[in-house]
């Protein structure tokens, strides 16, 4: 990838309003109403910590999707265009030992596309 490339991907300062509510979505089907409230609370109030895409990848033990994916394809034209992206929402799953991607899972596929490497700002709790 060149150095041109790695600069096209741009970054909100903070998560979109909307990233929120699609945490809790996703967090709820985990954790009950009560826990899903908390950890969305803490994560409006973490601070904006930066980690490697291939880090996260590892650290969630979740599959790369592929650029096939429309949400995938989407951000990847982001990228292309120089629109920022959202960051990520990061949850510590210290009973299992893994990080919950609570919002993002998209994007951290699309940056992962240009550079394994690039360092992703998110907000984890």
């Amino acid at each position: 990838m060149s150095k041109k490339t790695k600069e096209k991907i741009q970054w909100l300062e903070t998560p979109e309003e909307h990233d929120y509510p699609a945490a809790a979505s996703y967090l709820s089907l985990i954790y009950d109403e009560k826990t899903t409230h908390d950890l969305i609370e803490k994560l409006k109030a973490a601070a904006i910590s930066h980690y490697k895409a291939k880090d996260i990848f590892r650290a969630s033990s979740l599959s790369l999707l592929g650029i096939s994916n429309l949400h995938v394809r989407r951000d990847v034209k982001k990228i292309n265009s120089a629109k920022s992206l959202s960051p990520l929402l990061l949850v510590r799953d210290k009973t299992n030992g893994k990080v919950i991607i609570a919002d993002g899972y998209h994007r951290l596929c699309a940056v992962y596309r240009f550079d394994e490497d690039a360092l992703i700002p998110c907000q984890i709790f």
